[in-house]
């Protein structure tokens, strides 16, 4: 039986090859061939894995999910300020997604999500809880990095019980201090567009010769996937969350108090996007909460030193 299994696959391989226009004769496979790539599980990156749609609130969000092998509480990442999939830095998906089930996801009006942007933090919230339910998940971790960790805060004091642990860098309290001044991502931009550089290289990295060496390497590795990339932001939705920003530094803090979730925080100790003093700030006010500053490093601190990131991040969610 073993011998007549292998056969058909020989031809089954073979047919497959001749019928197809683009066949030629190095393209016929062996049955072992067949065999050995059917019982290797192809391994999904943030490099390949596809770009999904689910409907939730009126929306259709735009996503990527992998790792699901791994089971467990599922991590949510909710992005940056300008943020779509693609600006996912890929060391820090993948590594998550090595021992997680991931999930990220373009906000409302975003990248290929539909609708209207959302100018406020609280509308950005109650969207993420809404694509939450959609997957059918009753408990996540959320992973918000700068704006994204605002969301995550709000999540959390919208709806503790879906909330098992947050992981918040980059980013800072309602209330907080020097939180993404518009003058100076605009100003940014210009120095981007005038030096011919991507403006990240000086709103996410410091000048020093470590920090732009670490701002060239992050910035590749956002151009290693090549195929299914997604929308750039609209400026129209760029400038809806720059309001959303301006509102949660000019609104009254939130009692953070009342969080019984763990907390993992992280910044660089020279963020100029959102001061860095807002995150031992954050680690005072959450009662159960962990605090990493990276030296000679700014808004993009968990990028700089991702492979100390990573574990850290890793070891917080396994406790």
């Amino acid at each position: 039986m073993p011998h007549l299994m292998k056969r058909a696959l020989s031809l089954f391989a073979l047919a497959a090859a001749l019928v197809s226009p683009f066949a030629t004769a190095n393209d016929v496979i062996s049955a072992d061939q067949v065999v050995a790539t059917a019982s290797t599980p192809k391994v999904t990156t943030w490099k390949d894995v596809p770009t999904q749609t689910i409907s939730a609130g009126g929306v259709d969000f735009a996503y990527r999910e992998l790792g699901q092998q791994n089971g467990g509480t599922p991590v949510v990442f909710l992005a940056h300020l300008a943020a779509v999939l693609d600006n996912w830095d890929p060391r820090i998906i993948d590594g998550i997604a090595a021992k997680h089930h991931v999930l990220t996801f373009d906000n409302r009006g975003i990248g290929a999500s539909t609708g209207e942007p959302a100018s406020t933090i609280e509308q950005m919230a109650d969207d993420a809880i809404s694509f939450i339910k959609a997957k059918g998940f009753t408990q996540v971790d959320l992973f918000g990095f700068s704006m994204g960790g605002m969301v995550a805060q709000d999540i959390v004091l919208k709806d503790p019980q879906l909330v098992r642990k947050m992981v918040l860098t980059g980013t800072a309290p309602r209330g907080g201090k020097h939180i993404s001044a518009p003058w100076l991502t605009f100003y940014d931009m210009m120095r981007g567009f005038f030096t011919g550089q991507d403006a990240k290289q000086f709103l996410f990295f410091t000048r020093t010769p470590n920090g732009i060496e670490a701002g060239k390497a992050f910035l590749a590795r956002l151009k290693e996937r090549t195929e299914d990339r997604d929308k750039e932001i609209a400026v129209s939705a760029f400038l809806a969350q720059l309001k959303a920003l301006s509102a949660w530094e000019a609104e009254p803090p939130a009692d953070l108090s009342v969080v019984t979730q763990p907390v993992l925080i992280a910044n660089g100790e020279s963020d100029r996007m959102v001061a860095s003093e807002n995150s031992p700030d954050m680690a005072k006010r959450f009662p159960n909460s962990q605090l990493i500053l990276y030296p000679d490093a700014g808004h993009g601190g968990i990028f700089q030193f991702h492979t100390d990131f990573v574990p850290s991040a890793l070891a917080f969610l396994a406790q």
